[in-house]
């Protein structure tokens, strides 16, 4: 079986999915998702998904994904299947590439892949000095606001004496009142 990666061969089949290019992710957890393949051939084709997570280009673990519980699985000649499943894994700050292998020629005919990012629940992103802890940390979003809560209150000072005095000094207009109406 060759290792090598393709996007959109199209010969002997396509996988696609719905995760994007980066997931926040957190070990242990489910990481939901749909897998669409698609058999471009005129024959029906049986295929098997494996799962290969990857760190700076040293693999990290290789293993095939059970379909219908079998490894395994046919797609009729110009249809497609969905697949509906969540994958779960001890490892982040990896690659994720799901590979299509057709079991005819056993090669890899197709894949897809994500990067698990660490979550990270600060304020800053971690290059501007932000905290990479997965708690929450109240002083980066206080440290933000402070220069917004300082601007305001300078503003506040430093607005002119004449506008506070002229709004305080103008007289109140007397109130007039209307005519009485005809009597008959």
């Amino acid at each position: 079986m060759t290792t090598s990666l393709s996007i959109l061969s199209g010969e002997l089949g396509d996988i696609f999915w719905d995760l994007p290019p980066v997931v926040s992710y957190v070990t242990g957890m489910d990481l939901g998702c749909s897998i669409y393949v698609a058999n471009p051939t005129d024959s029906e084709k049986e295929y098997a998904l494996m799962a290969r997570l990857t760190r700076n280009e040293t693999l990290i673990s290789d293993e095939a994904l059970p379909v219908f519980g079998y490894t395994w699985f046919k797609v009729a000649p110009g249809e497609f299947i969905k697949l509906n499943g969540a994958l779960r894994f001890d490892e982040i700050d990896a690659s994720l590439a799901v590979l299509l292998v057709e079991k005819e020629t056993e090669e890899v005919t197709d894949s897809v892949s994500t990067y698990l990012a660490q979550v990270s629940s600060s304020v800053l992103p971690p290059w501007l000095g932000g905290s990479t802890t997965t708690t929450t940390d109240w002083s980066s979003l206080f440290g933000m606001m402070l220069p917004f809560l300082m601007l305001g209150m300078i503003a506040v000072a430093l607005k002119p004496q004449s506008e506070k005095k002229e709004n305080a000094s103008q007289p109140k207009e007397e109130r007039k009142l209307l005519p009485a109406g005809r009597q008959s």
